[in-house]
């Protein structure tokens, strides 16, 4: 067994053994010019650092370097990328003069995020007014920068595990736009202990109850779980028992299970026999789960520093153990 993943012309290749390993590579090299750099250690401005726990995907140099471009490489560091309760508005404050530099920034922060799930939110945010940004949209991208250069050299840790159960956590914020009051869908999926996927997105239409976003929520959550299966399926990985997503929404649980349709549900139908399908197919089960224990509350809101620093903890973010192995 062999897996190949290819970017334009950067190359990962693993094999089940250094024999099929060389006999690939020989093969490639005959047909295409190529060189062989060895053991993983970068792809695509990502470090990977093979620790005694696993591997470490990290992008400080890259966060660095957008550090160094916004001219904040010493800056105060943050405790949270976002201020509890924080709202952006598109018509408040003036116009920020420098669109393109704003543009800018906030592009390189979206590359940021393969490897820093904890400021998904926050760049999503920012990400939203980048046709027509102004002062307050800078102030509060500023805030991102200042909370990166306190958790610098933090990165995505990817622990073995032979487990193949895929857990999500999907989570709403209902009416949260004071502009559309559209609301805001996250959520986070786990491949046995690791974090594999995540999303922070702003929902296409206006829901009239807290139970229809967060259905959509959970439906958007399914797909993406969907996904993942039949990638696992294509890697000789099959996923077979049923994925779990838990809701901290009870009426959005119930409508999952129950066949019946009733007023408060017409406006999304689709989502609903979407998710029931699955559900009734046994591939997904959705459960309520307190909000307390809600890992998604984090890409949908900002939240006080306590809460946020106990949820970012469950993302598998880490810092590399050769920082701290003086201190042991």
């Amino acid at each position: 067994m062999a897996y190949l993943l290819l970017y334009v012309d950067d190359i990962i290749l693993m094999a089940s053994s250094d024999t099929l390993l060389q006999q690939i590579i020989q093969s490639l090299t005959a047909e295409f010019k190529m060189t062989d750099l060895g053991s993983l250690h970068h792809f695509l401005g990502i470090a990977v650092t093979k620790q005694a726990n696993g591997v470490l995907l990290s992008q400080s140099t890259y966060a660095a370097d957008i550090l160094s471009r916004a001219k904040m490489s010493n800056c105060k560091p943050a405790s949270t990328p976002v201020e509890a309760g924080s709202k952006l508005s598109a018509d408040s404050g003036s116009i920020f003069e420098d669109g393109p530099f704003y543009r800018s920034l906030a592009g390189a922060l979206q590359y940021l995020t393969i490897t820093r799930p904890d400021i998904a939110y926050a760049v999503q945010q920012v990400c939203l007014f980048m046709y027509a940004p102004r002062e307050p949209h800078f102030q509060f991208l500023k805030r991102i920068l200042r909370y990166i250069q306190g958790t610098l050299h933090q990165g995505l840790l990817l622990s073995p595990s032979s487990s193949t159960a895929l857990t999500a956590y999907s989570d709403a914020d209902w009416g949260g736009c004071p502009d559309s009051r559209r609301s805001t869908s996250g959520y986070c999926v786990y491949l046995g202990p690791n974090l594999i996927s995540w999303s922070s997105k702003r929902q296409s239409t206006i829901s009239r109850s807290s139970a229809e976003a967060e259905y959509r929520a959970v439906a958007n959550t399914v797909a993406e779980l969907s996904w993942v299966r039949n990638l696992l399926l294509e890697l000789q990985v099959p996923v077979r028992h049923a994925s779990i997503i838990y809701c901290d929404n009870i009426s959005a649980v119930y409508l999952a299970e129950n066949p019946v349709n009733h007023q408060r549900t017409k406006h999304i139908e689709l989502d609903i026999h979407f998710v029931r399908e699955k559900v009734r197919l046994g591939t997904i089960k959705v459960l309520h789960v307190p909000a307390d224990y809600q890992y998604a509350d984090i890409f949908t809101k900002g939240l006080p520093k306590h809460l946020f620093q106990r949820f970012r903890s469950s993302l598998c973010l880490r810092s590399p153990t050769a920082q701290t192995a003086g201190a042991c």
